[in-house]
C-alpha cells in the first residue's frame, strides 16, 4: 500500500478549517480542500473526548490503515482532515471502514 502524505503544519489545518468543505456521519467528519499539489495530504484529529491516549492512538492507527486502502482511489491535489467523533472509539473496524468509504464517496474526492 502506498504511504500517506500527512499534513503537519498548523497553517494547513487552519486553511482546511477556513476554506474546506465538510461532510460528516455519526463517526467521522471529513474536511476537504482542493489544492494545486501533486499529492493528496491527510491530517487526523482525535480529540480527548475519544478517551485516553491508548484509545486515541488506536483510532489513529485504524484511520491511517483505512485511508491507505482508499488512497489509490483518491484523486491527487487534495488536503483532507479526518476528525473522529467519540463513538468512533467504540465501533468495529468494519463500521469504521464503511464510515470512511461513505464520506469519501459523498465528498466527491475520488479520482
Amino acid at each position: 500500500m502506498p504511504p500517506l502524505v500527512m499534513l503537519r503544519r498548523k497553517a494547513d489545518f487552519d486553511a482546511l478549517g477556513r476554506q474546506g468543505t465538510a461532510r460528516s456521519n455519526r463517526l467521522l467528519v471529513l474536511r476537504s480542500l482542493r489544492t494545486d499539489g501533486s499529492a493528496t495530504r491527510v491530517g487526523l484529529s482525535t480529540p480527548r473526548s475519544l478517551g485516553g491516549a491508548v484509545q486515541r492512538n488506536r483510532v489513529r492507527r485504524r484511520l491511517r490503515q483505512l485511508l491507505r486502502e482508499h488512497i489509490s482511489a483518491l484523486g491527487s491535489g487534495w488536503d483532507l482532515l479526518l476528525v473522529a467523533r467519540p463513538e468512533a472509539a467504540r465501533v468495529s473496524h468494519n463500521e469504521l471502514r464503511e464510515a470512511v468509504r461513505s464520506l469519501v464517496e459523498r465528498s466527491g474526492i475520488g479520482g
